[in-house]
């Protein structure tokens, strides 16, 4: 899943597909260098983002998503949104399903509206909004859990009960634990670690590792720049590909592709 951010303010790639003419481009290269699918988000959900209103969400992202599709891409789309106007805004201009970071939480009308449109939608576990929270090594207090795996595992089995009952069918769901998101660095690596026990649920695991901060802090034992955070992404990304996430949020989509194809093969395409 290669991510395309029509954002000014992302932690590391705000601002470089200023128009929908660079997001077509960036599309047709992230496809070319083995992604699979796109991700396009209007707001930014790095810590401490400002909200972004849903028009303005709107007008960042419909307008990418239509070139995407106007220059002869048909890989999938998924629209990075909390909203469901938004959501339904992308969906219409062909997007296929919806990356929802607070789990469809934010909006009460985000289940009906995927239930209603047939689409996929990705479930996210975060402790708190964006705006509201800290880069995983900057926290002055630790986030708490009783256990950080069990927590956010118990956390998103309640997301896809809400899903299955507003009529949405577990196919269609992905379930994301949310790295970055609430967690410290030493939370995040433990659920990795304890993959298996979210993928027990029933859906595919989303991996959402690439160039946060934690990866840096694991890496290069010290505060560092997203650039500097790809061999760390690879490195982590590989293992959590073996505990059992199947599909990886990536700014890389080549050298991911490359290093997680390399491991599958190892791994086994017969091990689901």
């Amino acid at each position: 899943m290669a991510i395309l951010n029509v954002t000014p303010d992302s932690f590391s790639d705000g601002g470089t597909l200023a128009t929908p003419r660079l997001a077509a481009e960036a599309a047709r290269r992230a496809i070319d260098e083995g992604a699979d699918l796109l991700d396009i988000g209007g707001e930014s959900t790095r810590p401490g983002a400002q909200r972004v209103p849903a028009d303005d969400q709107i007008h960042r992202t419909v307008p990418a998503i239509r070139a995407i599709r106007d220059a002869g891409i048909d890989a999938p789309i998924t629209i990075d949104t909390t909203r469901a106007r938004t959501a339904a805004a992308a969906l219409d201009a062909g997007a296929d399903a919806v990356n929802d970071v607070s789990g469809a939480t934010e909006d009460p009308g985000m289940l009906a509206l995927v239930a209603e449109r047939r689409c996929g939608v990705v479930l996210m576990h975060r402790l708190r909004p964006p705006d509201e929270d800290s880069f995983s090594d900057q926290y002055e207090r630790t986030p708490e859990y009783a256990d950080v795996v069990e927590d956010v595992r118990a956390a998103l089995a309640a997301m896809l009960d809400r899903a299955i009952d507003a009529g949405i069918p577990i196919e269609s769901v992905v379930l994301d634990p949310g790295l970055g998101f609430g967690k410290s660095v030493e939370q995040n690596l433990a659920l990795i670690r304890g993959t298996d026990r979210v993928a027990s649920l029933g859906c595919p695991v989303l991996s959402g590792i690439s160039r946060k901060s934690f990866v840096g802090r694991a890496a290069l034992g010290r505060d560092s720049d997203p650039t500097e955070r790809l061999e760390g992404t690879i490195a982590l990304s590989v293992q959590h590909l073996a505990r059992g996430a199947r599909v990886f949020r990536v700014h890389d989509p080549g050298p991911a592709r490359r290093a997680l194809d390399a491991a599958w093969a190892l791994i086994g395409a017969g091990n689901h």
